[in-house]
């Protein structure tokens, strides 16, 4: 039976993609990194096998992003649509390096988009989250996932994922991750407070 099945990995983005995006001078900021692993064991337990995630890129990339509808969210949703109230970006070009899946995004002028474009700028690092509807197979102490797999999208998410996941580190990086989550804050209160007059945050 087919499930929501939704794998995050971090997003490296270089200084020099950032700042060769600002020079356009389009408005919108165009980001460049690593979206999905196929073949390898992800944080969850799962396993992209190679020819299930090219079929989908594939059809993803002569869909959505030929039509250029590939949107995706700041935070995903446990859903399996894209909220066009919460849309941050679109991806513009997708494309292989060995076993990773690139992408290209272009960050939105919509509110979603400009708290990504301010949390990238203040150097604060981002996840990139896969959403797609498939079916699994335990396999050992993995979990395939199978060949009706669909790919829905990829949103942008905070890293890690799971705050459960601060107890894995040690002292001093917790204390910086903490310390990255209050500037997240700090940065959508102001852009909020900015966009609608008003502080809902505050």
């Amino acid at each position: 039976m087919k499930e929501l099945l939704i794998d995050h990995t971090p997003f490296h983005i270089a200084k020099m993609t950032i700042s060769e995006a600002k020079a356009t001078g389009t408005g919108r900021m165009r980001i460049k990194g690593k979206l999905q692993e196929s073949g390898v064991k992800n944080g969850n337990g799962r396993i992209y096998p190679p020819e299930v995630l090219k079929n989908q890129v594939e059809l993803y990339t002569k869909g959505p992003v030929a039509s250029n509808t590939a949107m995706g969210e700041l935070d995903h949703p446990e859903s399996t649509i894209v909220n066009l109230g919460n849309v941050s970006h679109v991806i513009k070009r997708v494309w292989w390096e060995g076993n990773d899946v690139m992408g290209e995004l272009e960050l939105l002028n919509t509110p979603s988009g400009k708290i990504a474009q301010e949390i990238i700028l203040a150097g604060i690092p981002l996840g990139i989250s896969s959403r797609g509807m498939g079916s699994v197979k335990q396999i050992g102490e993995t979990v395939e996932v199978q060949d009706d797999f669909e790919l829905l999208c990829w949103d942008l998410v905070s890293v890690p994922s799971t705050p459960g996941a601060y107890m894995k580190l040690s002292e001093g990086k917790q204390i910086q991750i903490n310390a990255d989550y209050n500037k997240i804050n700090s940065l959508i209160t102001e852009i909020i407070c900015n966009v609608t007059g008003t502080c809902p945050l505050c």
